[in-house]
């Protein structure tokens, strides 16, 4: 800040007006075409945003020349993995993990506050967009009043944090808070958040976002370059801090042609996703591009972005072109608005217009994709990229039962697999078999965006009833849209009562069986699945089907189009050909084909024009500052200082700020600290975090037993990740985690070494904590790699926890760990605890230096041990931004 008041910005030559058509000025942005580079043109417009935004922020400091001379030259760096720093434009908060986001920054204003600085300019740098995506548990499906029954429930369970984020709406300035039931998420960043292009204190910027769930990648196919972070990440974010990456490789993928009537957009994205994942793509952009674009919706191209995780891409990018200003105008943003963002884009080289010739773009590597060639399909039984084509499906599920137990296999005998369970549901005779339907639900992000599925669905749920099919009342049946839009073009179109006929009677706005909320099975179904070991199905239009999310008892779980959902439901059963066997008997004794209830592309069409609206658009987020009656209910103090509640097993003040000082405390010493953990290759952020349920013996049941909280109440640590004394138990809780300490015994436990006590791993480090020790951990190659956790960190400093000596770190656990002032350092190449003779069991000195000024990224750092062992190892703060991190204890 100080620079940038004090010396004039690097690229000030750049800064360049936009005037409007009707005169005056839209405002400043810094010009891309002004630097007459013609590396630049040949950029990837996903890579255009990060230097664009590397510009803006270049302050010398923590976005420097250099960095931009990266960002330029990509198509020689980005193979050399080279790190650049990005400052997204605003963060994107969920429920669950924006719970501790808010709760850190209410510790850090009371902390300042109790230092008499004015606790009142704690405020987010960078606008926070924070939903609460309350992932409806389907405790009520196949009813009138399951949305209020659902949402009460989830009233009921969650009011002190409900309450606590309403209490963060006001408090703090810059921060959006979405209530409960408005959406999931992404479809309200989508089709509300979103800005595309920012107009800030008359500069003008390309729209950012970094959020706390991997599907934020969806506002990908609104041009709006996003995608997920760990909590650690998106905190600092907020306070203005820059992130540090890699500079990405970008997969160019050229779409042409049009998609085949009656082929969804499900359909084309199972297709995507089998082809991403086969060709590699962890870690890099992909961009989309061709003249098959012009003939994808909006919703089409959000559906795959979606994805990117499933695929395994850091982002699925869609730059903006007219479909995506079509879509803006649709969704209720002003005409002025539309036309500043056209007007930007344009002028910094950021718009595609299909109608021009197309200037070739270089790209890491190369795919293509003829979208007259997608197929009907859907994938499972295990994962999202196991595709299977509509018409394979039954030979693909017999394949299944024979196969041994995999991804592919449940292994079941020849002699075992036609066999039929007979069984009284509610008073009427049922059966189920090998392959029987007992989930069908419509759900999720991924699809619930997009009205031709979703009318689609509807239509087939009309035709059905028409011709008298009936989902069996056996099925669980949901529907849980993304949006609220969602329930009114429903309603226009007059299909949602042929919806309710078949049982998909919605139930809530927001996550439900993708994320594992499917609820109970029926008493009668689960004893008859159990009792006879069926593998029993769910269809679900999610985006994950890992085995034991979507429900203990259903075995095989597919992804599927919402139309496909309702297909599956209405013939009972995934061991079926649609092509050659009926799916049920009508009303008048004939025999009804999945041809009979599949609608036409051009039906789809003519009910997707006629009902959904621009005004359904306004209305639904209009409604979102006015809240519901429950949100409305909810009690919130008024000061700006949090009052905490010392017996709330939900919302507790962390620790992080309550010895803080006005001034770093600077490099802390680590001299004779024990080794809380010793562990061997692969240990992940899974086996660090705090995740699942709370385990029965764990020190977190017994905090929160002692605390009057019956076990049925004792919910996940997701739900309690805004209590740290929680967290802190469950860190290192794994019930699969190698400790060498413990001589190939498997669990959460270690050893006290001063004693030799087995004790759990929390019980432990307060021992070590209360004794005056510090610890360290020791570990070998790709330490924390899984997802970016940032309890993985967060867990171990609270443990107390001071340096972490590994073989090698995952890049964003790296990060992390220095961001909680933890010390990363890695062993010599060549070289690890066990070839240097290392058991865990002595005292290490670290012997960095007192003033920071003498530490340098990547300089070797010398320790000893208290049996005269000495060895080397390289300090792993890379970067001089670390540093003055470690100088302050911390992010």
């Amino acid at each position: 800040l100080c620079l940038c008041a004090c010396t004039e910005h690097a690229y000030s030559n750049i800064l360049t007006s936009l005037p409007k058509p009707e005169g005056g000025e839209y405002g400043k942005f810094y010009s891309l075409p002004a630097l007459n580079d013609p590396r630049i043109d040949k950029l990837p417009y996903s890579i255009r945003i990060l230097l664009e935004s590397a510009i803006r922020n270049c302050d010398g400091f923590q976005v420097t020349k250099n960095d931009v001379e990266k960002i330029i030259d990509w198509e020689n760096t980005s193979p050399k993995l080279a790190e650049i720093p990005f400052k997204p434009a605003r963060v994107l908060l969920q429920d669950f993990t924006g719970v501790p986001a808010v709760v850190d920054l209410a510790a850090m204003r009371d902390a300042l506050a109790k230092l008499g600085s004015d606790a009142n300019k704690i405020n987010p740098l960078v606008p926070v967009d924070l939903v609460i995506d309350h992932s409806v548990q389907v405790d009520v499906a196949r009813s009138s009043n399951a949305l209020q029954s659902n949402m009460e429930l989830e009233f009921t369970r969650n009011r002190e944090r409900f309450g606590f984020l309403k209490w963060g709406s006001t408090a703090f300035q810059n921060m959006l808070v979405v209530p409960p039931g408005s959406g999931i998420v992404h479809q309200v960043n989508l089709e509300y958040l979103g800005r595309v292009v920012f107009n800030t204190d008359g500069i003008m910027y390309p729209d950012s976002v970094v959020g706390t769930d991997s599907h934020t990648t969806m506002i990908d196919g609104l041009g709006v370059a996003g995608w997920g972070v760990g909590g650690i990440e998106a905190e600092a974010t907020m306070l203005g801090q820059p992130m540090s990456m890699v500079l990405p490789g970008v997969v160019g993928f050229k779409l042409t042609g049009k998609l085949r009537n009656g082929v969804t957009a499900t359909d084309l994205v199972l297709t995507v996703t089998q082809m991403l994942r086969k060709h590699g793509v962890v870690g890099k952009f992909v961009e989309f591009h061709g003249e098959g674009m012009g003939k994808l919706s909006l919703a089409d191209r959000a559906t795959i972005a979606n994805m990117s995780p499933e695929y395994g891409a850091t982002m699925g990018f869609f730059p903006v072109d007219h479909v995506t200003l079509d879509y803006l105008r649709l969704t209720g943003r002003s005409d002025e608005t539309v036309s500043m963002i056209e007007a930007y884009l344009r002028a910094n080289n950021m718009f595609v217009d299909y109608n021009e010739p197309q200037l070739e773009r270089v790209y890491s590597s190369y795919l293509a994709l003829d979208l007259d060639e997608v197929e009907p399909c859907i994938s499972g039984p295990k994962r999202p990229h196991d595709r299977v084509t509509l018409k394979d499906m039954k030979s693909d599920w017999h394949a299944c039962l024979d196969n041994k137990v995999g991804f592919k296999g449940f292994a079941v005998p020849k002699e075992q697999q036609d066999k039929v369970v007979k069984f009284d549901f509610n008073g009427q005779p049922a059966e189920l078999k090998h392959g029987s339907v007992v989930i069908a639900a419509i759900t999720s992000c991924t699809n619930t965006s997009n009205p031709s599925v979703m009318l689609g669905a509807a239509l087939v749920a009309k035709k059905a009833c028409e011709l008298g099919l009936e989902v069996k009342p056996w099925v669980k049946t949901s529907l849980a849209p993304g949006s609220g839009v969602v329930t009114k073009y429903l309603l226009k179109s007059g299909l949602q009562e042929y919806f309710n006929k078949q049982g998909f009677h919605l139930v809530g706005y927001g996550c439900t069986t993708c994320i594992g909320n499917s609820g109970e099975l029926h008493e009668s179904v689960s004893a008859a699945i159990t009792e006879n070991d069926v593998v029993a199905a769910a269809v679900l239009s999610g985006n994950r089907n890992f085995e034991g999310r979507v429900h203990p008892l259903t075995r095989a779980n597919y992804l599927a189009s919402p139309p496909l959902v309702v297909a599956y439901a209405l013939a009972g059963t995934v061991d079926i050909d649609f092509e050659k066997e009926p799916i049920g008997v009508g009303k008048d004794g004939k025999e009804v084909f999945f041809r009979d209830i599949w609608p036409t592309t051009e039906e789809i069409a003519e009910v997707v024009q006629s009902s959904v609206l621009p005004d359904m658009f306004k209305s639904t987020y209009e409604a979102i500052t006015k809240g519901n009656p429950m949100w409305n209910e909810l009690p919130v103090p008024e000061a700006s200082l949090y009052s905490w509640d010392s017996n709330s097993t939900y919302i507790h003040e962390p620790p992080y700020f309550k010895d803080m000082t006005m001034s770093p405390p600077g490099p802390h010493a680590v001299k004779n600290a024990y080794c809380l953990l010793n562990f061997g290759d692969s240990i992940t952020t899974d086996h660090i975090s705090p995740a699942g349920s709370i385990h029965r013996d764990s020190p977190a049941a017994k905090y929160l037993l002692e605390r009057g909280v019956d076990r049925k109440d004792f919910n996940s640590y997701g739900s309690r990740r805004g209590n740290d004394e929680v967290m802190a138990r469950g860190t290192f809780a794994n019930i699969r985690i190698v400790n060498k300490f413990l001589g190939g015994e498997v669990g959460p436990k270690t050893i006290h070494v001063p004693t030799g006590e087995k004790l759990s791993v929390f019980d432990a480090a307060t021992k070590y904590k209360s004794e005056g020790h510090d610890t360290i951990i020791l570990a070998g190659a790709e330490y924390g790699s899984g997802s970016s956790r940032d309890w993985a960190a967060k867990g171990p400093m609270l443990l107390g926890v001071k340096a972490v000596i590994s073989k090698s770190f995952e890049r964003i656990h790296r990060s992390n760990l220095v961001g909680m002032g933890i010390i990363p350092l890695c062993f010599k190449a060549g070289e690890d605890a066990d070839s240097l003779g290392l058991t865990g069991h002595e005292r290490y000195t670290i012997n960095l230096p007192t003033d920071v000024s003498e530490i340098r990224p990547g300089q070797d750092v010398t320790i000893t041990t208290d049996n005269d062992k000495s060895f080397t190892c390289i300090l792993r703060f890379d970067t001089e931004v670390e540093l003055a991190y470690y100088n302050h204890g911390g992010i």
